[in-house]
Order: structure tokens, then sequence, then C-alpha cells
């Protein structure tokens, strides 16, 4: 073989190489754009679910709350009577629910449920 088929030999693997980097860009690129336009659509979708999730009372606290990490600076009382109002708040919901539920299934009311035992 010549030397300057050596020559040709590199140069094609070369740009050969770059063919193919430049081919796997090409694919990355496209898919990163269709990952950002999925991402944008997922976006647009939370975005209308965010403020029905924030306003939507889910029961696990109440509605006059303080932000989450408070009770480390307020007093034990002050957490104590916190705790004992958020649970009777609790148990009177679920007694409500409960009245509610045998009133539309037809069930008798029980008369503690009724507070009147």
């Amino acid at each position: 073989m010549p030397w300057w088929s050596w020559i040709l030999i590199w140069i094609a693997l070369i740009a050969l190489s770059l063919l193919f980097y430049v081919l796997l860009g090409i694919r990355i690129y496209r898919q990163f754009m269709l990952v950002m336009k999925d991402l944008g659509a997922v976006g647009t979708k939370v975005s209308h679910l965010a403020p029905a999730a924030t306003t939507a009372d889910d029961g696990l606290r109440p509605a006059e709350s303080v932000q989450p990490g408070a009770a480390v600076f307020a007093s034990p009382a002050q957490m104590r009577h916190d705790y004992d109002a958020s649970k009777s708040s609790r148990r009177e919901d679920r007694r409500q629910r409960r009245i509610q539920r045998r009133r539309d299934r037809g069930q008798p009311q029980s008369l503690r449920d009724l507070n009147l035992s």
C-alpha cells in the first residue's frame, strides 16, 4: 500500500466520526426539544390545578393555621391549645359527616351523635 492510502484512510475515519457526532448531536437536540415541549404542556396543566389545590381544604389543618415551622417559637401552652382545638374540630367534623350519612341512608341517629345523652 502506498503511503498516501494511509492518509486517505485516516481522513475517511475522521470524516465518518465527525458525521456520526453531528448526527448524534442533532438527534439529542430534537429529543431535548420534545422533552421541553412536554414539560411546557405539563406546566400549563399543573398551573391550572395549582390554584384549586391551594384553596381546597383537605381537613388536615385549620384554615387559620400559621406557617409551618412557627411551632418552634410558640409557647407549649399555645401549641397544646391549638392541638386540642384542632382535635375537637376534627371530631366535630366527623360527627357531622356521620349524622349526615345516617340521615341520607335513613338510619336511626345515635343519641350520642345528637348530643342528647
